[in-house]
């Protein structure tokens, strides 16, 4: 049975289909029947995976392993503490993976909350309520407003019915619904209006209806199966920590195998060269490296909050920075998600109206002016309509207290209560000072002729001090023809044939620019028509008074965010479930759209293969009326293309596709739970532009792990090399193993963590995004590292050749000064280097001084090397000797030399133009 089209079938036909009587309905064994061979109506969750075995899954990643093996090296020499450090990193890391891990496999049960707990089923000809789980196809099912519906169901009988569909298709308001069958093979989601789909909301009026899909094969379902089976992408950031991991493992033994022989072969003793050999092993692994970029991203974190935006996990930071598309729905997230009246259209003037959202404040303009409601009786008549024939209650909420300069200023919060489109006509009517309050001293209501889909108009009978009069709204094509007269230059004139047209002329004109258009009418009663429930007679020969244009207008700030990310070399796409011309209005609205850009809808994309798709793909700026399988496919396809895709939405059907992406965003405000578990960044402002500073913000941390990378790794190829060198000199060894565990704990701590917190450089969102498949050398910093790490080993190897030449003769003595003035050479070398790294151009172009972190961090390492050197309980240990005049300068000339030779080259050096970044294209494909 699921797999009929049920929109194609008529009542009869679907009865039959599901072998029902719809007076009786089902019998309670033939229910129990059905429950137990097609299963219960609940969504199914996937195979669950234990929390010990999750906690365990954490300890299998790469660089982890070889953590464990420094934590092995590091007991066997002795070093305890240091293999208690890297046993708490390791066990921290294990911690927060596990607690995100299991948080981010809550989207199930989310969805499963959004079923409804019980229904009201025709069961053996008697109404009874029983558990939604409990519900089979073929039950008949009675809803009414508030119900929230709880299968997919097909409707024999709809009063007023509307629902809320927007979590599952999209659609910015309540859609009509209606019994008749459709026609078409392939009708999209959003328009199958004889079908109620399960976790949506019925908004207005009462319906009978037949369950035709239950459980996973519900649309609902449809979704959680594909929650189930989308897998999470690995982070950029994740792969290249792997990545860096298996290079330095293979480095570190091919160089630390090289050092023990050359220094075997050499003479020096087998023993001691082991003990160097696994020192410098542990060295060359940064064990601190996980620990720095979880603090890094931490800190991060704690930045994007202050901005608004709220981190799930830790590593989505670092890949937003490298995101190059931002597929984002419309409805709440490129709009305000308030319906709002824009443009009138009376006596044959276009008016504007001015104000933002449900905020009751605003202009009426006409050609610039601010039109005089007091001195227009036209433009009043058209406010007292739109007040009077409406439902909706304009409310105002506690407001929030902000602060600013020192005062507390509140701003009220405005909603509505009500249907969207009859919430825009009230603050239509609040903007000029109309409100129900205001008038109901002066009207009141006798009677309501309630809209529906079939008649598409509302009306409502008023009295008033002078008589009574009807009040009518409705969809123009259907009020146009009860319409008798015209007000027309403040007279009620006869609503001729060429009146009419201009009437028509203008509706054609606002619907164009994809706004909802609601004609206005009324008429005044005689005595004897005051209380007659003839529909008919009450809704005959009207008097138009206008039209009125609505939209969901978009966020002001979106058009600003939109211009920066193309400046930052980014694409914005918007993927919605609304109607094609009004999607692809708010696009040319914001300029996510070219003059000729290409817009594509869910029949196009059904109808065309992924191959197809990928072709078209980087031309493609707008997907309307799009299912939830679709946005998934076009995530994907944008993957295959070798994009890194974030993914907006707030709704249920946005879900799959936000889990898919490489970095999924969600709604704070407006989002669905479902899509907030699937998310990786959640919004709290709702607010498009947010998401500009957590690119920014992803970009400044990326290149800050960067940065320590490039610290950490410079400084141990630094080590290395100068054990490396001396051994193939044939010298004695520079260095003993306490105290190249030493300069590893000094140097690879505070100041690796500074690096972490440090200010991004100026022009950071002024390069194109960087590639998802780039290597963590890329744009030259492996040069870098191995050209730094070269120049130190060599300056610290040529220290102590020096002190060591300058007095030969003293044996022990010289060696051990020799050595001490290697180890600060060492140190002062790198922690010098540590402000070069902060430009990705030479220590020149920065100001040193800006971090303050790193200042405190190279004082504070400076300390430590002033301990072992001059504490006379710690010579013993680290086997130093006090330092001298001479000595110190010895050390920081050698020091300084890597850092200042190679900022020199860099300021010498002619600086390459940089290549323009370019936007997307100009070519587009006919539509």
């Amino acid at each position: 049975m699921s797999q009929k089209k049920w929109y194609q079938m008529t009542d009869e036909e679907t009865l039959q289909a599901t072998q029902t009587d719809p007076a009786e309905g089902l019998s309670w064994n033939e229910a129990s029947r059905r429950r137990m061979e097609h299963g219960g109506n609940e969504l199914a969750e996937g195979k669950a995976v234990s929390p010990i075995t999750l906690f365990l899954n954490q300890f299998k990643d790469f660089m982890v392993l070889v953590l464990m093996g420094a934590t092995l090296i590091s007991g066997l020499l002795g070093e305890y503490l240091d293999a208690i450090t890297i046993v708490a990193i390791i066990v921290m890391n294990g911690v927060l993976g596990f607690f995100q891990e299991f948080r981010a496999e809550r989207s199930l049960r989310a969805l499963k909350e959004l079923s409804a707990p019980s229904a009201k089923v025709i069961r053996e000809g008697v109404l009874a309520q029983v558990p939604a789980r409990e519900l089979v196809a073929g039950d008949i099912v009675l809803l009414e407003s508030g119900d929230r519906i709880p299968a997919d169901i097909r409707w024999l009988e709809t009063n007023g019915l509307y629902a809320e569909e927007s979590a599952l298709t999209g659609e910015s308001l309540p859609v009509g619904k209606h019994t008749a069958p459709l026609a078409g093979e392939e009708v999209p989601l959003g328009d199958q209006r004889n079908l109620g789909f399960m976790g949506t909301m019925v908004t207005r009026g009462t319906a009978r209806g037949i369950v035709v899909r239950t459980g996973m094969a519900t649309e609902m379902g449809k979704i959680a199966d594909l929650i189930q089976g989308t897998e999470e992408m690995e982070t950029p950031l994740q792969h290249r920590l792997e990545q860096l991991g298996k290079i330095l493992i293979m480095v570190a033994i091919g160089l630390t195998v090289m050092v023990v022989v050359a220094g075997i072969m050499h003479g020096q003793p087998m023993y001691g060269m082991f003990l160097a050999g696994v020192s410098l092993a542990v060295a060359a692994i940064p064990e601190g490296l996980p620990a720095i970029v979880t603090i890094a991203l931490s800190l991060g974190v704690q930045r994007m909050i202050k901005r608004k935006a709220i981190v799930r996990k830790l590593p989505s930071v670092e890949t937003l920075g490298c995101a190059s598309v931002i597929c984002s729905d419309k409805t709440g997230t490129l709009t305000q998600n308030k319906m709002t009246i824009t443009h009138l259209w009376l006596g044959g003037n276009a008016l504007e109206v001015t104000g933002d959202g449900y905020e009751p404040h605003g202009d009426i303009m006409c050609q610039g002016r601010v039109v005089d409601m007091r001195k227009d009786q036209m433009l009043r008549r058209l406010l007292q309509v739109s007040v009077l024939c409406n439902n909706a209650v304009l409310d105002q909420e506690q407001p929030d207290v902000k602060r600013k300069k020192g005062k507390e200023e509140a701003k009220p919060l405005w909603t509505i209560k009500g249907d969207p489109t009859e919430g825009a006509l009230v603050v239509l009517g609040a903007k000029a000072g109309i409100t129900q309050q205001n008038l109901s001293g002066s009207y009141r209501r006798v009677t309501e002729l309630p809209f529906d889909s079939e008649r598409k108009r509302m009306s409502v009978v008023v009295e008033h001090q002078g008589g009574a009069l009807v009040c009518t709204k409705g969809a123009p094509d259907m009020l146009l023809s009860r319409c008798g007269y015209i007000l027309w230059e403040e007279k009620v004139i006869p609503f001729t044939n060429t009146l009419r047209q201009k009437v028509l002329a203008a509706n054609d004109a606002m619907a164009g620019s994809a706004l909802r258009v609601l004609a206005l009418a009324y008429r005044e009663l005689k005595p004897s028509e005051r209380n007659s429930d003839d529909e008919e007679a009450l809704e005959s020969n009207l008097v138009f008074v206008g039209l009125t244009g609505m939209i969901d207008p978009p966020r002001p700030e979106v058009r600003d965010a939109i211009v920066r990310c193309k400046k930052a070399g980014i694409r914005t796409v918007m993927i919605t479930g609304d109607h094609q011309a009004t999607a692809e209005a708010i696009a040319r609205q914001l300029g996510m759209l070219p003059a000729n850009g290409l817009v594509m809808n869910g029949q196009q994309l059904a109808a065309i293969s992924d191959e197809q798709l990928d072709a078209r793909i980087e031309e493609v700026s707008v997907y309307a009326r799009v299912a939830p399988e679709h946005k998934l496919r076009i995530v994907k396809s944008l993957q295959r293309k070798g994009h890194v895709v974030a993914m907006t939405g707030d709704g249920v059907n946005d879900a799959p596709a936000i889990k898919a992406a490489d970095i999924g965003i969600s709604m704070g405000i407006t989002g669905t739970d479902v899509s907030k578990e699937a998310s990786a960044l959640i919004l709290s402002d709702d607010n498009f532009a947010t998401i500009v500073a957590a690119i920014e913000e992803g970009r400044g941390i990326y290149e800050n792990i960067r940065k320590f990378i490039r610290y950490l790794l410079a400084s141990n190829v630094g080590e290395i090399l100068t054990m490396f060198f001396a051994m193939m000199a044939g010298l004695p060894l520079p260095l003993l193993p306490i105290q190249i565990l030493w300069v590893n704990l000094v140097t690879d701590g505070l100041p690796a963590m500074a690096l972490g917190v440090d200010q991004a450089e100026k022009d950071l969102m002024q390069h194109k995004p960087r590639s998802a498949k780039e290597n963590i050398f890329a744009r030259r910093l492996g040069w870098k590292i191995i050209s730094r790490g070269i120049l130190i080993g060599l300056c610290t190897l040529g220290a102590f050749w020096i002190t060591l030449q300058q007095d030969p003769g003293t044996g022990g003595d010289a060696l051990a000064r020799a050595q001490t003035v290697a180890f600060a050479t060492l140190v002062m070398a790198q922690l010098i280097h540590v402000f070069d790294c902060r430009s990705s151009r030479s220590i020149f172009h920065r100001n040193p001084l800006q971090n303050k972190y790193l200042v405190l961090a190279v004082v504070s390492s400076v300390v430590l090397l002033l301990a072992v050197l001059y504490i006379d309980q710690l010579q013993p240990i680290f086997k130093t000797v006090d330092l001298y005049g001479k000595d110190w300068l010895l050390v920081l000339v050698a020091g300084g030399i890597p850092t200042f030779l190679m900022g020199i080259g860099s300021v010498l050096q002619k600086p390459s133009k940089k290549k323009r970044i370019t936007y997307g294209g100009t070519r587009t494909l006919a539509k």
